[in-house]
């Protein structure tokens, strides 16, 4: 009690036993400090400056804006209109706050159709820069020029009046804004680059130039003799959108409208289609054309466009909005960036299914620009317009078909008494490539030369049933299959293509782009298929131009098969499986057969059986609509995916494909589970090496069949109808299909070896 002695009665203390301060006496602010804080609200950039002084110029019926910008607006931001102007008398309340000509009552908030109605922009700009009007009236002889500084008329220089001057000047109103923020250090010093603030100024500009058809715009830096933003006065809509967004967009959006008297409203405006993919969402929505943010309205949109595009891809929308005035209240925002509106779930739900329909109706056709002729391919020397039709020679690559682009289509070239309209060429640059003359195979020695048999064969456009009746036994195959006259059974079924929006199946093309070699290319996409070489070690011999090149066709088959792949990801045809293969069994075959090499003893096969069967059946699914591989929920193998028609990759090879998707496949990552598929895929179609005919053992290389290994007629039968059907298809097939769709890649190199130029043999004959 004794250390309250002295304290008046009634005294509040904390817990510590301080007094606490009585409350402070509440005082009216200065009126400049008001004002300051006013404008720091309402002009909290530069940008905002400017939105506002260009929605006063455009509510002044301007044809023509005009933005000079120096340091991102901060050292000087000038507009320039050639509007109505504004009268001399209302020069010296000009800047006073809550001074307008666009409203009387509060009432008039209910039908308010300017951008400006609050007549705070001006006297908060000139509480933070310094401010100058240049104006002229189209009823005036002159223009006036008055300097503004804390909402009030200001002298230009000490000494002189602070009333309007009489000047030379157009009609319409030039406003210039100096030093902005001048007096508010902290804000100036937020500010990290002029490079910024100006990106955010076209930003703005951009839109209302989109939105304000009719009105002509530029902008440029101080000292520029470029603009950094020009729309004319008569560009359509679509034309400012391409001016401003480039030609990616404006090439692919399409009009939208939607109207609605229930619920007040009508919309226009230009939309994406399907086919565009941006990184961000691009949204100008204007409603009662003020330019404005609406999250609901962008959420709503992008989850309307997220079933159309694929994943990570984004649209670009323009919206207008002609909304009730009496059911919007545009007074919720200091810079009035946002709005409220009646019935918004109504509306925006009215708006995205609008715009689903259209995308819908788009997205049933696409449009793909192709060329007549793939870059790099030499045009040939002799005119050959007069031998073969235009028909031949300027069939279009990429419409080729496996079976039509064969070497017919090479032009022949020309013989002695055929006039020519070009200069003659020297004999070492002649392109000898006609596939009616004689082949190199002919002119082989008899000891190489592939043995016939004496039984009829027939060129089998595939292998289906060899191939099944091969699973258990590879090695034996039936002797009616050798003469076996039918062909697959195809069946068109009526499954609409699907259109691949996954980003990274897109990744994964680029990649292959990015890695294409572009001379290789031009090699395979111009050569003449000559022949096999070496069956066992997978060569076979090209012509591209007058070069002679050694080829491994099994590199190039596999590279063709994924790249076949990544083009026709979700679109694969099928092999149909009757009856349907065991995976298990499958497994387990290629388990003994991984044992028998690897002869590991501390391996336990049956728990890899069981890992990579599971795996398999959990995404079954996935595999059926990717990959068109089939399982059954038992565990029976369906089908399997159809890269190439007319061939049928070697069933002998099903079980250890089947073996490695367990630990060869990242099933972890999207990506990388895709490309190791693939990949797997593309070696379970390459064709696989061929054992030497038997007549080639009486000779000394290495590859001949050993003089201690009995032959018996059925298996040289077997091996011969494997040679002419593996010949028949590389000349037919494989090697048709590099030239019409392989995009030869850097790693390829390794695979190709030039043995022959004729320029070089030119030189060695002119010495000898």
């Amino acid at each position: 009690m004794a250390e309250g002695y002295g304290t008046p009665r009634g005294t509040k203390r904390d817990a510590s036993g301080k007094t606490i301060e009585p409350p402070r006496r509440i005082r009216p602010l200065d009126e400049n400090v008001v004002n300051k804080i006013a404008a720091g609200e309402i002009i909290v950039a530069p940008v905002h400056a400017l939105k506002e002084l260009t929605e006063n110029a455009v509510d002044a019926g301007s044809t023509s804006i005009d933005i000079l910008i120096k340091d991102g607006g901060l050292k000087l931001l000038q507009i320039t209109d050639n509007g109505c102007g504004i009268n001399r008398d209302d020069l010296p309340i000009l800047c006073e706050r809550f001074t307008t000509s666009k409203l009387k009552a509060f009432e008039d908030l209910q039908s308010i159709g300017t951008y400006g109605f609050r007549g705070e922009a001006l006297a908060s700009i000139s509480h933070i820069a310094h401010l100058r009007v240049t104006t002229r009236t189209r009823d005036s002889s002159c223009a006036y020029q008055a300097h503004y500084s804390g909402g009030k008329l200001s002298a230009a220089k000490p000494g002189q009046s602070d009333k309007p001057k009489p000047c030379a000047g157009n009609s319409g109103t030039q406003i210039t804004v100096e030093d902005l923020f001048y007096n508010v250090p902290t804000r100036r010093r937020a500010f990290r680059s002029a490079s910024e603030e100006y990106a955010k100024i076209l930003d703005m500009m951009g839109r209302y130039a989109v939105h304000c058809s009719g009105v002509a715009f530029s902008c440029k830096k101080h000292g520029d003799n470029t603009l950094g933003l020009n729309v004319t006065a008569t560009a359509t809509t679509v034309d400012r959108i391409r001016s401003i967004h480039g030609n990616s967009v404006a090439n692919e959006v399409i009009e939208f409208e939607a109207a609605n008297d229930r619920w007040g409203f009508k919309s226009s405006g230009w939309i994406s289609n399907a086919n565009y993919h941006g990184k961000r969402v691009s949204l100008l929505l204007f409603i009662n054309h003020r330019a404005v943010e609406s999250s609901a309205i962008k959420k709503a949109v992008e989850q309307t466009y997220s079933t159309f595009l694929p994943k990570g891809s984004h649209p670009f929308l323009y919206l207008s909005l002609d909304i009730d005035p009496a059911r919007v209240d545009v007074n919720v925002h200091p810079t009035k960036r946002e709005v409220n509106f009646l019935n918004e779930d109504e509306i925006i739900e009215a708006i995205c299914d609008e715009i689903r329909v259209k995308l819908g109706k788009v997205d049933t056709s696409r449009t793909f620009v192709v060329q007549s002729l793939l870059p790099g391919v030499t045009v040939p020397t002799i005119s050959s317009a007069s031998i073969n039709p235009p028909s031949k020679t300027q069939t279009p690559i990429l419409n080729r078909s496996a079976s039509t682009a064969s070497a017919s289509a090479t032009p022949r070239p020309p013989s002695a008494t055929q006039p020519s309209s070009a200069s003659k060429v020297h004999e070492s640059n002649l392109v000898r490539t006609d596939a009616k003359v004689r082949k190199i195979t002919s002119m082989l020695p008899p000891s190489t030369r592939p043995f016939r048999s004496p039984v009829k064969s027939h060129m089998p456009t595939s292998n289906n049933d060899d191939d099944i009746v091969m699973l258990d036994n590879p090695a034996s195959t039936p002797q009616s299959n050798i003469n076996n006259d039918t062909s697959p059974e195809y069946i068109i079924t009526d499954r609409e293509p699907t259109m691949c929006r996954l980003s990274t199946i897109r990744a994964l093309r680029a990649s292959v782009r990015d890695n294409m070699h572009n001379s290789l290319s031009d090699i395979i996409t111009s050569h003449t298929y000559v022949g096999l070489v070496d069956t066992r070690r997978r060569i076979a011999a090209i012509q591209s131009g007058v070069k002679l090149l050694l080829v491994d066709y099994g590199m190039l088959c596999n590279e063709y098969f994924y790249q076949v792949g990544l083009t026709d990801f979700g679109n694969f045809g099928s092999i149909r499986l009757d009856p349907p293969l065991s995976l298990t069994e499958l497994l387990h075959l290629a388990t003994a057969r991984e044992a028998e090499t690897t002869q590991e003893t501390d391996v336990d096969w049956e728990e890899i059986v069981q890992a990579v069967s599971s795996q398999l059946l959990t995404v079954r699914e996935m595999l059926a609509e990717y990959f068109s591989l089939e399982i059954s929920s038992e565990g029976e193998i369906l089908a399997l995916p159809l890269l190439m028609k007319g061939y049928t990759p070697s069933l002998a090879k099903l079980p250890r494909f089947l073996l490695r998707l367990g630990p060869h496949v990242d099933w972890e990552d999207e990506q990388g589970c895709f490309h190791s598929f693939l990949r797997e895929l593309a070696s379970l179609y390459v064709p696989d090496p061929l054992l030497p005919l038997p007549e080639a053992k009486d000779s000394d290389d290495q590859n001949a069949v050993d003089d201690n290994m009995e032959v018996s007629d059925m298996e040289r039968q077997q091996l011969v109808a494997k040679h002419e059907n593996l010949e028949w298809q590389m000349e037919h097939l494989f090697f048709p299909a590099f030239k019409a769709r392989l995009l030869a890649t850097r790693g390829m190199l390794k695979g190709v070896i030039e043995v022959a130029n004729l320029k070089g043999l030119y030189r060695v004959f002119e010495r000898c």
